[in-house]
This record gives structure tokens, C-alpha cells and sequence, in this order.
């Protein structure tokens, strides 16, 4: 699945980057986010494939033994 990183400019005028959204194609994620961001205005938007982006899991040993390495 494709995965869209917009960065948005509210109606209010804050702006808001990496709104990470998943989605089929570009209009269901650009969909998504206007169900979130009501009238907002995308002022960049860039593609990740998912499939393809390698994601490092870690396991509850590892996260414990790096929280006692810093104390």
C-alpha cells in the first residue's frame, strides 16, 4: 500500500507537515486527509512506497536492555 506525506497549510494558516496518510492512489489519501484538515490547502505532497521502505521491529529485550544502558 502507498503511503502519502502531505504537508498542509490550515484554513486557519498553521501549517502542518508530515501528515503520513495510507491510501490506494493519491485522491483516497488526498480524501483522508480533508476528512481530517476541512479546507485546507496542500502545499507539498510526496510518495513512500511502503512496500519497499525497510522497518526495523524491536523486541521488548532489546528496548529494555537500551533503557538500562542509559541509566
Amino acid at each position: 500500500m502507498l503511503k502519502f506525506d502531505f504537508s498542509v497549510k490550515t484554513r486557519d494558516g498553521q501549517k502542518v507537515e508530515s501528515v503520513l496518510i495510507h491510501g490506494k492512489d493519491l485522491p483516497d489519501a488526498e480524501r483522508k486527509l480533508r476528512q481530517m484538515y476541512h479546507h485546507c490547502e496542500v502545499t507539498h505532497c510526496k510518495t513512500i512506497d511502503s512496500d519497499k521502505v525497510l522497518c526495523q521491529s524491536a523486541d521488548i529485550e532489546e528496548v529494555l536492555s537500551l533503557i538500562t544502558k542509559h541509566n
